[in-house]
């Protein structure tokens, strides 16, 4: 699921005291118009064990080329358990197109390239490691839709994303200790409008590797059936005004990876809490 989404249905008071759409408020199918830029910044941590407790600073920056096409760069910075040790994360870079605007039904054909980490352990595009060992820089490609409907006072919206990876950008090798990882994400997330300035996001979202050496691994940790995750998310946003918006979330992962917990599905100990600003100028 998009860690970082984005935008707007919710209304706001104007000075008037007239009602008028409030445009980022956190809405799942969020687009922005065309000429209009949009940022939402956010600041993240985990409760959990320790290698997870980095401090994270996430961006989204993004411009609408068109009413129905849309860009946008994110990246992100943490901490790396101290100050000392920061690395410079994912950057990705994606693209959004609306293929139906239909009343309150919409839906958008999605595209996205990424590298992470871009910059670790004091290496920039590390290229030691292999997809096996879980080390090294990675190269995500992303193609998928999301839609769904829009109605005065809730949103449900859907996604299905299609991911390649691998530790180069152009490796679509099938080879042992070559080939790169298919995985297939579908999520669901919602928003409830309590009043003008409130509402409420919910989301599901579950990833699951599509390639079967995970399944066929003569190592019995690393040997499982159906790889793959589960996220949960949970956040409030209150209105600022009708273009900018504060938030809270956190969320929660259930993964079934192999390594310490074997063929098993293992929950996260502890979860995710963060902020977040969005504003559309």
């Amino acid at each position: 699921m998009n860690k970082i989404a984005l935008t707007s249905l919710l209304a706001v008071f104007t000075a008037s005291s007239a009602m008028a759409a409030n445009v980022i408020d956190g809405n799942p199918l969020y687009l922005p118009k065309a000429g209009h830029f949009y940022s939402v910044s956010a600041l993240a941590s985990h409760s959990g064990d320790e290698d997870l407790k980095a401090w994270t600073i996430g961006e989204e920056f993004g411009y609408g080329v068109t009413d129905k096409f849309a860009i946008a760069l994110s990246t992100d910075i943490n901490d790396e358990r101290s100050f000392d040790q920061w690395s410079w994360g994912e950057l990705k870079l994606d693209a959004k197109y609306r293929v139906l605007d239909m009343g309150a039904w919409k839906a958008d054909l999605v595209g996205a390239y990424a590298v992470s980490p871009v910059w670790a352990n004091h290496t920039p595009f590390m290229k030691a490691g292999t997809i096996a060992e879980g080390t090294g820089t990675e190269y995500t490609w992303t193609a998928g839709v999301r839609g769904g409907y829009v109605a005065s006072s809730w949103t449900l919206a859907g996604h299905a994303m299609f991911n390649y990876w691998n530790t180069e950008s152009f490796n679509w090798s099938e080879k042992a200790g070559e080939r790169g990882v298919h995985t297939l994400a579908l999520g669901i997330d919602g928003q409830y409008v309590f009043c003008p300035r409130w509402s409420m996001l919910a989301g599901v979202e579950y990833t699951g590797v599509l390639d079967s050496q995970y399944r066929d691994n003569p190592d019995p940790a690393a040997k499982v059936k159906n790889a793959g995750l589960w996220t949960a998310e949970l956040g409030l946003n209150y209105n600022i005004d009708a273009t900018k918006f504060v938030g809270a979330f956190i969320n929660a992962d259930m993964n079934h990876r192999g390594g310490t917990n074997a063929d098993e599905w293992k929950v996260e100990n502890g979860f995710g809490f963060g902020a977040k600003f969005g504003i559309d100028f």
